[in-house]
C-alpha cells in the first residue's frame, strides 16, 4: 500500500511539472515574441533583451519538462534507486542558460553604450510591457509556489526568475518614460544592470544546485523529526548519526544508530526496528535502509559510574560535541564509545588525545574510541 501511494504522488508530481513548465514555455514565448518586436520597431536594446531573457525562460521550462520526465523513470537493474538526481542535471543545465543570457545581454548592452542608436517608444509599445510586467508577476508566483509543493528545485527557480523579469522590466518600462519625458536615453546602461542580475542569479542557480549534487547537510528540522519519531518507542533510549541519502527530489534514504538496553534479544529488535523504519516512512517518505544498534549498560553501577566520568572528561573539548554508543564492560574490561567531532580538529589527534586522557583514567581498560562526523 505504501509503495502503491509512493508511485501515485510520483505521477501526481511529474504531472504537475509538467503542467506549470508547459504554463511558463508558452507564456514566455508569447511576451518574446511581443517584446521582440517592440524592441526591433523602437531600436531598444534594452527591451530586445528583455525578450532574449524571456525566450531563454522558455526554454529553460522545456528542460525542466524533460528532467521531470526522465528524473520519474522507474528504477531498474542499472540504476536501482532511480533516475530522481536526474533533475539536479537540468536544473544545472538551466542555470547554465541563465548565465549564458546574461553574458550575452552584457556584450550587446555594452556595444550600445558604445555605439548608441535613437530609441522611438510608442504608447502601445509602452502598454506591451506593462502588460508583460504584470503577467510575469502572476506567472513568477505561481510557478515558484507549484515548486515548492511539489519540492522541484527547477521550478523553483523558474519562478524566482520570472519575478526577476518582472523587476526587470519595470526598470525597462521606467527608462523609457524617462526618455519620452527628458528625452535622456538610459536603455543601454539598463539593459546592463539587467544583464548583471541575470548573470548573478544564473550564478546562484548553479551553486545551489551544486551543492544538491555533491550532497549537504540534512534539513535540521527534518533530522529532529524522525529522531523525535524514534525516540517515541519505549525501548529506544536514543537516536543517534542519522545520515541522509539524497537520490532527487522526494527521495531520501537514511542511516541511524538506536541505543537500546543490553536485556533486549535479536527477535525483540527485529520487531522494534520494523516498526520504526514503517513509522518514520509513514510520516516522513524517508527510507530507513539501515539500522545500527549501540548496547546500553542496564544492571552495572560500575559502568554507570565509568560513562559519566569519560564522558565529562571528552565533553571538556570544545570540539567534542557529543558522546553516545557507551558500552563499559567491567568483567572483559573494554570500553567503546563513538564521540562526534566538530570540523575544527583533526580526527586522528582528537582519537590519539581522548585515547591517552581516558587510558591514564582507566589503564587496565581497552579502548575503542569511534570518531563521528557533525552531520
Amino acid at each position: 500500500m505504501a509503495n502503491e501511494n509512493i508511485v501515485e504522488l510520483a505521477l501526481q508530481r511529474e504531472k504537475a511539472i509538467v503542467k506549470t513548465s508547459v504554463i511558463g514555455v508558452i507564456t514566455n514565448v508569447l511576451l518574446a515574441a511581443f517584446k521582440a518586436a517592440v524592441g526591433i520597431i523602437s531600436h531598444s536594446i534594452a527591451v530586445t533583451l528583455d525578450a532574449v531573457n524571456n525566450l531563454s525562460d522558455a526554454l529553460s521550462s522545456v528542460i525542466t519538462i524533460i528532467g521531470a520526465k526522465l528524473g520519474a523513470k522507474q528504477p531498474d537493474k542499472k540504476h536501482p534507486l532511480g533516475y530522481g538526481r536526474i533533475e539536479y542535471l537540468s536544473s544545472m543545465i538551466v542555470a547554465g542558460i541563465v548565465l549564458y543570457a546574461g553574458i550575452t545581454s552584457a556584450v550587446e548592452s555594452v556595444k550600445k553604450i558604445i555605439t548608441p542608436e535613437k530609441a522611438d517608444y510608442s504608447i502601445v509599445s509602452l502598454i506591451i510591457i506593462g502588460v508583460a510586467i504584470v503577467v510575469k508577476l502572476v506567472l513568477g508566483q505561481y510557478v515558484k509556489k507549484q515548486g515548492k509543493k511539489h519540492n522541484s528545485g527547477a521550478l523553483v527557480a523558474s519562478g524566482s526568475d520570472a519575478l526577476f523579469d518582472a523587476i526587470l522590466s519595470v526598470s525597462v518600462l521606467a527608462s523609457a518614460v524617462i526618455y519620452l519625458i527628458w528625452h535622456i536615453s538610459l536603455e543601454a546602461y539598463v539593459g546592463v544592470i539587467i544583464a548583471a542580475i541575470i548573470i548573478k542569479a544564473g550564478i546562484e542557480m548553479m551553486i545551489e544546485t551544486l551543492n544538491d549534487i555533491l550532497g549537504k547537510r540534512s534539513d535540521r528540522d527534518e533530522v529532529k523529526k524522525i529522531k523525535k519519531l524514534i525516540c517515541e518507542e519505549e525501548a529506544v533510549r536514543g537516536a543517534y548519526d542519522l545520515i541522509m541519502y539524497n537520490y532527487g527530489p522526494n527521495k531520501n534514504y537514511a542511516s541511524v544508530h538506536l541505543e537500546l538496553p543490553d536485556t533486549m534479544t535479536v527477535e525483540e529488535v527485529d520487531v522494534l526496528t520494523r516498526r520504526v523504519q514503517a513509522k518514520v516512512f509513514l510520516e516522513t517518505g524517508v527510507v530507513l535502509t539501515g539500522i545500527g544498534v549501540y548496547s546500553f549498560n542496564t544492571s552495572d553501577n560500575e559502568a554507570a559510574k565509568i560513562r559519566n566520568v569519560v564522558q565529562e572528561t571528552v565533553l571538556e573539548h570544545d570540539w567534542a560535541l557529543q558522546v553516545h554508543g557507551f558500552y563499559a564492560d567491567t568483567e572483559n574490561k573494554t570500553i567503546r564509545f563513538d564521540v562526534v567531532l566538530s570540523f575544527d580538529i583533526d580526527r586522528a589527534e582528537a582519537i590519539a588525545e581522548l585515547c591517552k586522557e581516558i587510558g591514564d583514567l582507566y589503564p587496565d581498560y581497552t579502548l575503542q574510541i569511534v570518531p563521528d562526523i557533525d552531520a
